[in-house]
């Protein structure tokens, strides 16, 4: 299975290489582009079975239909919020979509000390 990143940290590669990696029942080929998603960088996903994207990337219905023309099946957003994601464009173009369903109610105050210790 093919799975493209967008919008990627240094952190993100290696969490997620660890973490899918780790599973011995996939055969992960996990593509990381610090890009955001685009309607000019969607077809740098050509192949990928599924993207993950991230609540910058664009996912309007040119870089949705971009997508499923390069053989993308679902989109996985690592974020809470889809408001840039055009659910219906994806629903008629049969695009899986999900997204994190909320935050823990610490993560501000772990991000704030996160961000104390640079």
């Amino acid at each position: 299975m093919k799975l493209t990143f967008y919008s990627t940290q240094p952190y993100d590669e290696r969490f997620f290489s660890e973490a899918i990696g780790a599973r011995s029942e996939f055969d992960p080929d996990l593509i990381f582009h610090e890009a955001k998603l685009t309607e000019q960088t969607a077809a740098l996903a050509r192949g990928s079975e599924a993207v993950c994207a991230f609540v910058n990337d664009h996912l309007d219905r040119p870089v949705l239909e971009q997508l499923k023309s390069g053989g993308t099946r679902f989109v996985a957003m690592r974020c809470a919020g889809f408001n840039n994601v055009d659910l219906g464009a994806a629903a008629e173009l049969g695009l899986r979509i999900v997204r994190v369903p909320a935050y823990s109610p610490h993560a501000v105050a772990e991000h704030t000390l996160a961000l104390l210790r640079r």
